[in-house]
């Protein structure tokens, strides 16, 4: 008998290329009367919002635009936003970016009608009334954010990434446009492709997976390993593009309702200590958390290879599953996604810090749902091997 679970996405998810001009004809369902574009001064110059805010005006949609999200969300960029918000007499939130300004969009949109300070609400389950209306618009390929109920915001004065989590941070509607990624540069396109391929490749193997999640995992690691090199290698390639995106949005959906496990939990803490980008993180740990899990469920690691083009055809669980974790190595490499090292991370600081990150890992609650659990002294020792790999 199967155990009980839930499954939830936003009210409306759009894909397509040049889905992103149509948003303004679904705002106005919402009987929202101004919003607030959460975004940052890169994609302004880039001239990714154009559309965008053509549409709106077309349609009679008033809107202010905060453009002040310049690194991962942080406690005081909430605050910033949240200001921004209320100055505008905004009654609605449209983000339009990478995960980091979609996590702080869903921060703001929450705090809008909450008490007191982010930092109060971290965890699962804490936030007592929903937020303000927000639609997502994402311009990367990776994180899912916009299909997700969690946020992610480092408090900086404890110097800690918090993982936040509730219904109320589920974006009322997702715009997913391919178009929008064709001028994200190659290292982004890498970091942002291998972010998720770890979500569906957590996703699948986690303990919480269930038969609704399994088919949008398997889903998502063919795309994503069947075109991510070219979307890297030929940044203008649509086709590409969009079947990586699409990947994405299905890993994002799957990893929302089933969690992550193991790599994310090691993952958080590399950003907080190094201020590394949550992609990058996940790729340099990804193949080596693998490698230290698959005994847990051969099974489920040997779906992972097959999904990815492995030939399969005679080997045991054990065999096709650590092919799998062979694919997953050529293709880092292969898209030159960098090692801590070349990332900067300093291997003594690393070790000396390493028990500590262990502790912030397991308590983020991530690596329990690992299908081989890993003690503190495990995971300290995998992340000399990612230092070393």
């Amino acid at each position: 008998m199967l155990p009980m679970r839930t499954f939830r996405i936003p009210r409306l998810v759009i894909t397509g290329s040049g889905s992103s001009v149509q948003v303004a004809q679904e705002i106005r369902k919402l009987k929202v009367k101004k919003g607030l574009i959460v975004t940052d001064q890169i994609l302004v110059k880039l001239g990714l919002l154009d559309g965008i805010k053509w549409s709106l005006q077309q349609n009679s949609v008033p809107f202010a635009v905060f453009d002040g999200i310049f690194s991962e969300p942080t406690t005081d960029l909430v605050e910033v936003g949240l200001k921004a918000y209320r100055d505008g007499e905004c009654d609605f939130l449209l983000a339009v970016g990478g995960g980091s300004v979609i996590d702080a969009a869903k921060a703001i949109a929450v705090m809008a009608t909450n008490a007191g300070s982010i930092v109060d609400y971290q965890g699962s389950g804490k936030i007592p009334k929903e937020g303000r209306p927000l639609i997502a618009i994402p311009t990367t390929a990776g994180t899912g954010s916009e299909v997700t109920p969690f946020t992610i915001v480092t408090d900086t004065r404890r110097n800690v990434k918090m993982l936040i989590g509730s219904p109320f941070l589920m974006p009322e509607i997702a715009v997913v446009d391919p178009s929008l990624t064709l001028s994200m540069p190659p290292n982004i396109t890498a970091a942002t492709g291998i972010d998720a391929l770890t979500h569906a490749i957590e996703a699948y193997v986690s303990r919480k997976a269930q038969p609704l999640t399994d088919i949008f995992c398997l889903s998502a690691i063919r795309l994503i390993s069947g075109n991510l090199r070219r979307a890297w290698a030929i940044g203008k390639a649509i086709e590409a593009r969009e079947s990586t995106m699409l990947g994405a949005l299905q890993a994002g959906i799957a990893f929302a309702n089933s969690s992550v496990a193991l790599v994310h939990g090691m993952a958080r803490p590399i950003g907080a200590y190094f201020h590394v980008a949550h992609g990058a993180s996940n790729a340099t740990l990804l193949s080596v958390v693998m490698e230290f899990s698959l005994s847990g469920n051969p099974t489920r690691y040997s779906h992972i290879a097959q999904a990815m083009g492995e030939d399969i055809t005679g080997l045991s669980e054990l065999q096709a599953a650590q092919k799998g974790v062979a694919a997953v190595k050529r293709l880092i490499k292969d898209i030159k996604v960098p090692s801590l090292r070349e990332l900067g991370v300093d291997r003594e600081k690393l070790m000396k810090l390493a028990p500590q990150m262990a502790e912030d890992a397991i308590a983020s609650g991530s690596p329990g749902n690992s299908p081989r659990e890993a003690t503190k002294e495990e995971i300290v020792e995998l992340y000399r091997v990612a230092y070393e790999s």
